[in-house]
């Protein structure tokens, strides 16, 4: 046989071997083993942080520690109680999220305007969006607030910005595990969520 020709018909044969095990380990399911596998959980996982700390009073002046919730999963929402649009709208969410689970989680707004927001408010927010008993809406000072904004990566309302509409789950020993972006805000995803944390907090 020409030589020319042989080497043709190798380099020919050494293509559709190679595109022949290229499409196997395309197809293959098993291929991937080794790679990290897809998250278990609906939101997204959070940057690994030291437990959650502070100390705010809520909406009927009672004070209340990050310590004083640990021992279960925590929703942590950012809200404003004179909010009319994004603040409802997670209200919603989390109200939809409590109704999913066996027994209702602590769950907080902690204000991002504390120029405006007062007791009689976050009362008539909370009854407004039926969440009265079910959530406490937490307050303070800017500068008792502006630690606790820092230390979740929250932007606090301002009068030419939006603050940031994030929903935080902590986990039963105060991290912060999981965020929902409003975007991605559902009552579906954050109560599978929070079962997921439960279920680790049963099983360490």
């Amino acid at each position: 046989m020409n030589p020319r020709l042989r080497l043709t018909l190798m380099a020919g044969s050494m293509l559709v071997l190679l595109g022949l095990l290229g499409f196997l380990i395309v197809s293959d399911p098993n291929s991937g083993a080794g790679e990290v596998p897809a998250t278990r959980f609906a939101g997204a996982i959070r940057p690994s942080s030291p437990p959650a700390r502070f100390a705010l009073r809520d909406e009927n002046g009672r004070v209340v520690t990050a310590q004083s919730l640990r021992g279960e999963p925590v929703i942590v929402a950012f809200m404003y109680s004179t909010c009319q649009n994004d603040c409802p709208t997670m209200a919603q969410q989390i109200r939809g999220a409590l109704d999913r689970l066996d027994d209702d989680v602590p769950a907080v707004a902690i204000s991002v305007d504390p120029a405006n927001d007062t007791e009689a408010s976050a009362q008539r927010f909370l009854a407004q969006q039926h969440l009265g008993g079910r959530m406490k809406f937490l307050l303070g000072s800017q500068q008792s607030l502006q630690p606790v904004w820092r230390s979740f990566g929250i932007a606090p309302q301002e009068k030419d910005r939006e603050h940031s509409a994030v929903v935080v789950l902590l986990d039963s020993q105060g991290h912060q595990r999981i965020g929902f972006p409003l975007s991605e805000l559902t009552p579906e995803g954050i109560a599978h969520d929070v079962k997921v944390l439960q279920s680790e907090a049963q099983n360490p």
